[in-house]
């Protein structure tokens, strides 16, 4: 186990160009983080490709073991990582948040390594044994975002080491250090070569989306930007696992209760001060509770303290960026200027040190408003009144983007019939953006496609190969 100042010393650079992390919280200097060229990538990929086929011959149970003692190392190093990630993403300690976040890249690793992936046998009538197996691709990029850098970027690299794939990481310009850290810890356990982490812009990013040495892209962010991976990984035909935007809808029907719910439609909306894709973004509520639902929640939300991450008593942080901020502050306002009624927050300290805006709760506002058609990504709920459950389901499938989507009711059956008419990857009953390494999770619409987690997520990151005897 590192000490803090020995973990950023390991990721700082004694050479080349380097970059000043600043902490959305406070504004001062976190580290310095490489800025690694589009040379530097090429050489990682092709570190990458020598490393990667003695790798996948070590088969599936040498491999695991390797993830497992990753796991290992990660947990060693749990409180030096989640302070960087506090310092450099924003989030709190505590709470669901950056010990949390590290928890769960050691629990992805494990469930990476411990879920099986047997042969499939297609045909086997006597004459015909078709047998469906799945080979390393090869060398995949993982391209990451600064909402949950670390966690996400498990969530790519577990099952492609798994598969006997090499990985090029890509982390987000925001938030570089806490995932070259994480690289960092888990290379203590990887052969050389690897696994590597390339901190560099834009123009590192769209080189590995072409480069012809790599097999596969996974992409965390938003729709604009997969769209552009898209296109320039066509000329070399990529296989591609996209989760993008997001907003996420809630519909609570008219016999849930209020009091009971509450709580989980806060966490639901506001795990990571809003920032997370699959978090919930619109909600929709019957008109019959809709007073209760909404005096319920504003209750639980003026109960959590917002503040600097380090401070072990807050649960809510800055948002990780001014562009995100000014996001978020001119949909709120967009909303009051349009005759909506800010039931809580929206009104930012403006001699407040870093970028917080405060949990913010929307009513009596229309279903048009560009606080609900757009994804503010940050802490501000929209909450929209309906009258049949047939308009909510029509306002809720109503986007082009569909990543999750959850209903509340006591009637558990009822949910599940609202559930299966909701355009959305995943729909949670009673909770939202509860995802689970054993549950396979991936968008509709424009919110992506391909499947993470489980053993579609291991399939993924493998080809396919029918051997027909």
């Amino acid at each position: 186990m590192e000490t803090y100042d020995a973990l950023l010393a390991s990721i700082t650079p004694a050479t080349g160009r380097t970059r000043t992390i600043l902490d959305p919280a406070t504004g001062e200097p976190v580290g310095q983080a490489p800025v690694h060229t589009v040379e530097d990538l090429d050489r990682a990929v092709a570190a990458a490709a020598a490393a990667q086929p003695a790798w996948a011959a070590l088969g599936h149970d040498a491999r695991s073991a390797a993830l497992l003692k990753a796991a290992d190392a990660v947990e060693r190093s749990a409180e030096e990582l989640a302070r960087l990630l506090s310092r450099e993403q924003g989030k709190p300690l505590n709470g669901p948040n950056a010990r949390f976040e590290v928890g769960a890249c050691a629990a992805w690793l494990r469930a990476a390594a411990t879920t099986a992936l047997e042969t499939e046998t297609v045909v086997d009538d006597g004459e015909t044994l078709a047998e469906l197996h799945y080979r390393p691709i090869g060398v995949v990029g993982a391209i990451g975002p600064w909402n949950w850098p670390m966690m996400i970027t498990i969530w790519q690299i577990a099952p492609a080491l798994r598969m006997g794939n090499a990985v090029v990481v890509k982390p987000s310009e925001y938030t570089p250090l806490s995932v070259l850290a994480l690289v960092h810890v888990l290379n203590q356990e990887l052969p050389d070569g690897l696994l590597t982490a390339i901190s560099g812009g834009r123009e590192v990013g769209a080189r590995l989306a072409e480069h012809p040495a790599i097999g596969k892209i996974m992409f965390t962010g938003s729709t604009a930007t997969g769209k552009a991976i898209i296109k320039s990984s066509a000329d070399t035909v990529k296989r591609l696992t996209l989760e993008l935007g997001g907003n996420d809808a809630g519909i609570v029907l008219p016999d849930a209760d209020p009091k009971a719910i509450a709580e989980g439609l806060f966490w639901g909306a506001f795990i990571n001060t809003g920032q997370t894709c699959a978090a919930l973004k619109r909600l929709y509520v019957h008109t019959d509770i809709y007073d209760a639902v909404t005096e319920e929640l504003s209750k639980v939300a003026a109960a959590m303290p917002m503040g600097n991450g380090l401070d072990e008593n807050n649960v809510l942080g800055p948002l990780q960026n001014r562009q995100q901020y000014d996001i978020v502050a001119r949909l709120v306002e967009a909303a009051r200027d349009s005759g909506a009624k800010i039931l809580i927050g929206g009104n930012p300290d403006a001699d407040q040190a870093g970028h917080f805006y405060p949990a913010t709760l929307v009513t009596d506002i229309e279903n048009t408003n560009p606080l609900v058609a757009e994804e503010q990504f940050g802490p501000a709920l929209p909450i929209i009144r309906y009258a049949t459950i047939d308009d909510a389901i029509t306002m809720a499938n109503g986007l082009d983007v569909g990543l999750g989507a959850s209903v509340w009711s006591t009637d558990n059956a009822e949910a599940r019939k609202v559930a299966a008419r909701l355009e959305a990857g995943t729909v949670w009953i009673n909770k939202h953006g509860a995802v689970d390494p054993r549950i396979p999770f991936g968008g509709a619409k424009q919110s992506g496609y391909g499947l993470e987690f489980g053993v579609e997520g291991l399939k993924a990151l493998g080809i396919p190969q029918v051997i027909n005897g």
